[in-house]
Parts: structure tokens; C-alpha cells; sequence
């Protein structure tokens, strides 16, 4: 494999912010060298008209180029006021558990997106909120029936064109720290994570989401070192014993 192979390899499972409203001076070069994509932030968007501008461009640059950004819905939105749809967030969802509703506020979260130019939507949350302490908790679905809205949502999303990503693999819910600020640890034995605590990944698979998010959570009882670096989260469990074999990324590096 030559040098070229590997930068362009390299470059292509890489997935940066933007940082500000305009494509920076470096990003047609990277484009070229093989960069998948962009994450669009709020910090990136000051109008509608600007918004579009953007994806326009950065489309522009090669064909491929896939935008992505996250438009949960409830609090976690980044273009409701900028063309989006204010719809309910997961947990206002979780607690009316209408299916329906929750797969029509994912479909109205899709259709926004695809006027804005976003390819791949890095929602939704399908973490089990078992620790009522989750700083997660009000992203979330809940505690209870979250595997059957975390297919609607990805249903309806997709049923847009626009990518889903179940996230944050393979669930925060149990732990009551914020992954912003420290790991999170999930003391569950492999036996529960099986049996139960992956039901809702279970279900988006099965409901075909495109991707899965892979948080940093620490699972001591299944690995020593966080998911995002885990063979046997990622590759034993995740692509073994749930059989997923479509794209996987990780939660920001920052967290």
C-alpha cells in the first residue's frame, strides 16, 4: 500500500467539525485528499439563506461529500430556528409512547434536514435510561419501550432519505456521569448487557439504521478500556453478536 493509499484512507474516516459559517481555507485540499464529510454545528449557522449556501458549497466540492449534524429534536437541535421543525425530544416522546407520533416527528426532523442540505442526521438517542440520575435522561426515550420508538424514529428519519445514527453505543443510561465532562461508567455484566441493556441498538438494526455512534463509556465488567476502542464491544458484541455490519463512529473525541 502506498503513502497516497494510506492519506486517502486515513482522511476518509475522518469526520471534523467546520467551526464557522463559511468553508475554511483548508477543506478543498482535505476534500480532495479523500475527507468523508463535515459535521455542521450551530456554532456554523446564522440564517437559512446562509445554511444552504453552505451544504451547497461543501457538496460542491466532490460528489459524496456527506453533511451531517445533530437534529435530535426537543433541546438538541441545531436549524429549528433556522427552517427546521420544532418537534418533541425523546423523552416527551417516550412518555406519550405513541409510535406513530414518534415516527412522524422523526420524518419532520428529516424533511427540514433535506431542505438544509444534511445527509445524516447523528440522532437518534437510544439510550436506556435505567439510572434515573442520567445526566442522558430527557435525550432518551426512557426506561421502559425504548427498543420499539428508537425503530420508529429511525423509520421515519430515513423514510426522508436522510441517514439515521443510533447513538451513544453502548448506552450511557446506567451511568450518572455527563460524557462531557468525564467518562462514563457502566457497571453491567455481559450477561445483562445481552440480555437486555442493547435491546434498543438491537431494534434500530433491525430497523435498518445506517450507522451506529460508539460512545467512550467504560464497561468494566466487559473491557478495560472505553467502547470507542474496545474489540470486544465493537467487534465481538456489535458485530458479532448483534450481526451490525454497516458504519460505525465514534462519539466526538473531545468528550
Amino acid at each position: 500500500m502506498t503513502t497516497v493509499d494510506l492519506d486517502r484512507l486515513a482522511h476518509g474516516v475522518l469526520f471534523p467539525a467546520l467551526g464557522r459559517p463559511t468553508p475554511p481555507v483548508w477543506v478543498a485540499e482535505r476534500v480532495r485528499r479523500g475527507l468523508g464529510g463535515f459535521v455542521v454545528f450551530g456554532r456554523d449557522i446564522v440564517s437559512r439563506e446562509q445554511l444552504g449556501r453552505l451544504t451547497g458549497e461543501l457538496h460542491g466540492l466532490r460528489e459524496h461529500v456527506l453533511l451531517a449534524t445533530d437534529e435530535e429534536g426537543g433541546d438538541v437541535t441545531r436549524i429549528e430556528s433556522y427552517g427546521g421543525t420544532s418537534v418533541p425530544g425523546n423523552y416527551a416522546l417516550g412518555r406519550l409512547d405513541d409510535l406513530d407520533a414518534t415516527r412522524v416527528a422523526a420524518e419532520q426532523i428529516g424533511l427540514s434536514l433535506v431542505a438544509a442540505g444534511i445527509d445524516w442526521d447523528l440522532a437518534p438517542a437510544v439510550d436506556t435510561a435505567a439510572n434515573p440520575l442520567s445526566p442522558n435522561g430527557v435525550r432518551t426515550f426512557g426506561a421502559d419501550r425504548v427498543a420499539a420508538h428508537a425503530a420508529a424514529w429511525v423509520e421515519g428519519l430515513q423514510s426522508t432519505g436522510v441517514s439515521a445514527c443510533a447513538k451513544h453505543y453502548p448506552g450511557h443510561g446506567l451511568s450518572g456521569t455527563d460524557g462531557h465532562l468525564a467518562t462514563p461508567t457502566v457497571d453491567v455484566h455481559r450477561d445483562d448487557l445481552l440480555g437486555w441493556y442493547l435491546d434498543p441498538f438491537r431494534s434500530a438494526i433491525a430497523a435498518g439504521v445506517d450507522s451506529i455512534m460508539v460512545s467512550h463509556d467504560l464497561v468494566r465488567q466487559v473491557d478495560d478500556v472505553p467502547a470507542t476502542l474496545s474489540p470486544v464491544l465493537l467487534t465481538d458484541v456489535l458485530r458479532g453478536e448483534l450481526g451490525y455490519d454497516g458504519v460505525v463512529i465514534t462519539d466526538a473525541l473531545e468528550m
